[in-house]
């Protein structure tokens, strides 16, 4: 069909519908004249050819330079806000008491913000998503949920404009996926909490100006019972902050952070007292859908790269993509990338049509195991593209950039959230648990078996 004509195949039904550079398997399938497969309408294609100009037009340049000084200047972020496009990472629904009228013209939805996600990672950088939503996509949405009113007015619409930056400091030297047993901790003494213990990997914690911290507020032995959300301020004296030096995702500011004796107000609690593990546990969802949108666009730019590379390169008298080894790698890391991409819509679509409650209790499994997914094809794709890339790969700047980079950064994406091992367990018994439920409901109304 190359020798037809556009509008003549248009006419015939024929989808010769486009958009990007048109490297295959570069962008998802529907880009790029496949059909639509029914999640998308104009307001997607609009807000995809919006992110997309002004990430090739403020952000490719740059991002390089930013990750080796390490930080990205916040008026990169306030740009992102003044297009209105912040308030959409932090959940559903458009947080309109703080943020007023979506600017976009409509209420965005779970696809929306995958399309956000998806366009902003074509960046290549862990640490420029980091920067984004290591801090904001995690740290703020307890606060907005559950803080006292006044707390969410001072803090809220800053961030949201990105005037303040937020992070979520939870993991601990002794206690990243292991949240229960957490040993920070805060004493209610009058109408303060004295706040002691050490948070480490917190990224954005050293660019932050307020932390949502997991707390200790009640006793050892209480182990999830008696975990809270405190909103601590970087201006409390007692806080210290410095930046940890890790092989990845430099410009977020992955940060060690020390509470000694802060007095934090009692009305800066977040919900209520010894329930926040429940609080950090609705979190989780959404952190991992989003890290999930992330990291499988940082493996579509490592199966791209190689591509555009392949075609270019030459070895042995012709162009590296003629040789069979080098095209059944493209070939294997794209079945892997469409694939995974195919899952993700597909979570996308039930966070988008379940009830809160549902999703919460219903996708906490298939949330787990899609995250193992990304992150294992994340790291299948970053080691073939580095070995077509041979030497450029392993080569701060230039042609391998992109590469080199994200090889730093697969670990990145694949701990924080979760950990592979602790996902996979997750799932099963998450998906079991629903299984069991589903088995119990049949058993109590059998007429409904049919139907399920």
């Amino acid at each position: 069909m190359a020798g037809f004509d556009p509008t003549m195949l248009a006419k015939m039904g024929v989808n010769v519908s486009t958009f990007g550079d048109m490297n295959a398997f570069g962008d998802p399938n529907w880009y790029q004249a496949f059909n639509n497969p029914g999640f998308y309408n104009n307001t997607h294609k609009v807000l995809r050819a919006t992110v997309r100009e002004f990430v090739e037009a403020e952000i490719m340049p740059n991002v390089h330079e930013w990750d080796e000084a390490g930080v990205i200047p916040q008026e990169v972020y306030q740009k992102i806000g003044s297009l209105g496009l912040l308030p959409m990472t932090v959940g559903r629904p458009w947080p309109k008491e703080f943020a007023g009228e979506c600017p976009l013209g409509y209420e965005p939805d779970y696809f929306h913000e995958l399309i956000l996600y998806d366009e902003l990672s074509r960046t290549g950088s862990g640490g420029f998503l980091w920067g984004l939503a290591g801090g904001l996509v995690i740290g703020l949405p307890p606060v907005l949920k559950w803080a006292q009113p006044d707390v969410k007015k001072r803090v809220v619409p800053d961030v949201l404009k990105a005037n303040k930056v937020i992070c979520l400091a939870i993991t601990e030297p002794t206690a990243g996926s292991d949240v229960a047993n957490l040993k920070a901790t805060a004493v209610k003494e009058g109408d303060h909490y004295i706040v002691n213990g050490e948070k480490k990997w917190i990224t954005n914690g050293i660019f932050a100006d307020f932390f949502t911290v997991a707390v200790r507020t009640g006793s050892a032995k209480d182990g999830m019972k008696g975990l809270s959300l405190l909103l601590v301020e970087k201006t409390m004296p007692g806080v210290k902050t410095r930046k940890m030096k890790c092989s990845g995702v430099w410009s977020s500011g992955t940060t060690y952070i020390t509470f000694e004796d802060v007095k934090v107000p009692v009305g800066n609690l977040i919900g209520k007292e010894n329930q926040g593990f429940k609080m950090i546990m609705n979190n989780f969802n959404h952190e991992r859908f989003a890290i999930c949108c992330m990291t499988n666009r940082f493996s579509r730019v490592c199966l791209e790269e190689s591509l555009k590379f392949a075609n270019k390169r030459k070895t042995f008298g012709k162009a590296l993509v003629q040789h069979d080894v080098i095209r059944w790698k493209l070939a294997e890391m794209a079945r892997h990338v469409e694939a995974t991409h195919a899952w993700l819509e597909n979570v996308t679509y039930q966070l988008q049509t379940m009830h809160h409650m549902e999703a919460t209790m219903k996708l906490g499994g298939s949330t787990a195991l899609l995250k193992v997914q990304c992150t294992k094809v994340f790291e299948y794709c970053a080691r073939e593209a580095a070995q077509i890339f041979g030497g450029l790969s392993y080569t701060r700047g230039g042609q391998g950039e992109k590469v080199e980079r994200l090889n730093r950064e697969v670990r990145a994406m694949a701990v924080p959230g979760g950990s592979e091992e602790i996902m996979l367990d997750l799932g099963i018994r998450q998906s079991k648990k629903i299984a069991e439920m589903a088995q119990k409901i049949i058993g109590q109304n059998p007429q409904l078996q049919a139907k399920l």
